[in-house]
This record gives structure tokens, C-alpha cells and sequence, in this order.
């Protein structure tokens, strides 16, 4: 989860240590989605065979929806009144991905249960968001979880 930073005022008719929650599990979301933006490109990059096209192109589109979705969370997160981690790569936020294995078909497989992990932790998120009232962010990671359950069924089924 991310790291608890000191609250700015905000006019939003939620407790501060609910904002503070909330924000510290949109950080630990954000910080999911930089790694699957990372391994969905390194599957992209070293796409081959007779399903070139199709998974070079699925991964590009799903990429690009993960980059704007950072951007989304990392607004959240602003709106709630936390800082987005600014210090870069560094310990307090630090983003790697290595894929298991240099096989394709593999390769996806880990890409599915990313986005599988990412769905339930989205889920999760949206539970304590309902719990304090936060509907906004609630909704947001909906949609997320829709990206995600939606990016794995297309996935899986170009793999099978």
C-alpha cells in the first residue's frame, strides 16, 4: 500500500483520515498499473508468430489505456488531497516488472493474471471507497475494473 503523507485541505465533504485511506489505496493502484503498463509493452515489444498482429495491436490499445488511467488515478488521488509520490524511482516509489518467462504464450498468461490481481484489488478498493461514502472514487475503478476483466477475457482468448 502507499505510504501516508500529510493531507492538504481540500473542500470535499469527506473525513481527512478517509481521504487519507482512500488516497493510500489509489496509490498502491497506481503504483499496480505502472507495472502492468510496463510488462503489457515488453509483451508488445517481443510479440512474434502467427499472432503478431493481433497481440502487437491488442497490447498497444491496452498500453495506451493504462497510461491514461494512471493519469486518472493520479488525479484522484490529487482531488482527495494527497500527493502523488514525486520523488521518481526511488524507494518511496519504485516500479520494475519481469516477466517469468521469454515465451510468448506465457508471457500473456502473466499479463491475464495481472489483470485478473488488478481487478480484485480494484474491487477491494471500491468496497472501502463505498464504506466512507466515496462515490467518486467508487465509480472511477469501475470502470477500471471493467478495463481489466475486459483486457483478460481478450488476452486469454487470443492465447487459447
Amino acid at each position: 500500500m502507499g505510504t501516508a503523507v500529510k493531507m492538504e485541505t481540500r473542500n470535499v465533504d469527506l473525513a481527512v483520515g478517509d481521504r487519507q485511506s482512500v488516497a493510500n489505496d489509489l496509490d498502491g493502484i497506481l503504483k499496480s498499473t505502472y507495472e502492468l503498463l510496463l510488462a503489457t509493452q515488453l509483451v508488445h515489444w517481443n510479440a512474434k508468430g502467427p499472432t503478431f498482429y493481433s497481440l502487437h495491436k491488442l497490447t498497444e490499445e491496452q498500453y495506451d489505456s493504462l497510461f491514461e488511467t494512471l493519469d486518472v488515478l493520479a488525479e484522484r488521488i490529487r482531488a482527495l488531497g494527497a500527493m502523488v509520490p514525486v520523488k521518481g524511482a526511488t524507494s518511496d516509489f519504485s516500479v520494475s516488472m519481469r516477466m517469468k518467462s521469454e515465451d510468448l504464450a506465457k508471457m500473456v498468461d502473466q499479463l491475464v493474471s495481472l489483470h485478473e490481481k488488478s481487478a480484485v484489488e480494484a474491487r477491494r478498493v471500491v468496497e472501502n471507497a463505498e464504506e466512507v461514502e466515496d462515490v467518486g472514487t467508487a465509480d472511477m475503478l469501475v470502470d477500471c475494473i471493467k478495463f481489466h476483466e475486459k483486457s483478460s477475457w481478450m488476452l486469454r482468448a487470443l492465447n487459447s
